[in-house]
């Protein structure tokens, strides 16, 4: 990897170029976050199968909705007999907080060449894992070939947990339900540590401190509506804050 992005050059336009590239992005499947996502996704076949979903209802969820959450409260909603503008606005609304992030990284994938309709593709592929991933190495690579590294982040990952949820229902009497739910939990954790290292502003360590104190508050006085709670007062407080600290710095 370059220390680096290189310098806009024709050559970057070959195929071979972005072919190189696109396999460098799908070679992030063997590392830390990427594993630990595949063993999510493992407790999330674990929790379709339980609900009764059929395979191919899996696998569309996972090429469709890539989000876990998202997918979990689809299955929550169908299996508990929501109507379907129920079901179709909260994942709508689970799927809203990835919309920073999309704003976030489409103007770092954006290089001079690239068309409008490459970027709405691949902010499909738009979610914690991906996005962590690129964020913390999409400045060490030349910006007309982003989309290409990107693209392979994403389709691979998207790839191999399809494959993934066609295993275990291929597998489904070797798991134990217990085995499920612990590899279930593994993303939630790593989302946590990740999204805190690759925090660029002291204002998004405090968002996450205010949504680990505020979320139990909100269960207990309103459950039906703590998640979007959680994120309005914990995302405001935080915003307030960064106004404060830089308010400062700027009158310097």
């Amino acid at each position: 990897m370059h220390d680096r992005p290189l310098e806009f050059s024709p050559d970057s336009h070959d195929f071979a170029t972005h072919l190189r590239w696109f396999l460098r992005g799908t070679a992030r499947i063997v590392s830390v976050p990427a594993l630990l996502l595949m063993s999510s996704f493992v407790g999330f076949a674990g929790l379709a199968i339980e609900s009764g979903m059929t395979m191919v209802q899996t696998v569309f969820m996972v090429l469709t909705i890539w989000a876990l959450p998202a997918k979990v409260m689809l299955i929550g909603a169908a299996t508990s007999g929501a109507t379907l503008p129920a079901v179709a606005a909260s994942v709508a609304l689970s799927s809203v907080r990835l919309m920073p992030m999309v704003v976030a990284l489409l103007p770092e994938l954006k290089g001079p060449r690239t068309r409008r309709i490459t970027l709405l593709f691949l902010s499909h592929f738009v979610a914690v894992t991906a996005w962590v991933m690129a964020m913390e190495e999409l400045r060490n690579i030349p910006r007309d070939l982003r989309t290409s590294y990107f693209a392979g982040i994403g389709l691979v990952l998207v790839g191999a947990n399809a494959l993934i949820v066609v295993a275990v229902y291929l597998l489904s009497a070797s798991f134990p339900p217990i085995v499920f739910a612990a590899l279930f939990m593994l993303t939630p954790m790593y989302f946590l540590t990740s999204l805190w290292r690759s925090a660029r502003e002291k204002a998004g360590q405090i968002a996450m401190i205010a949504g680990l104190v505020l979320f139990p508050i909100f269960h207990a006085l309103v459950p039906g509506s703590d998640l979007l709670l959680t994120g309005l007062v914990g995302g405001v407080g935080a915003f307030i804050f960064h106004r404060i600290r830089r308010d400062p710095l700027e009158a310097k």
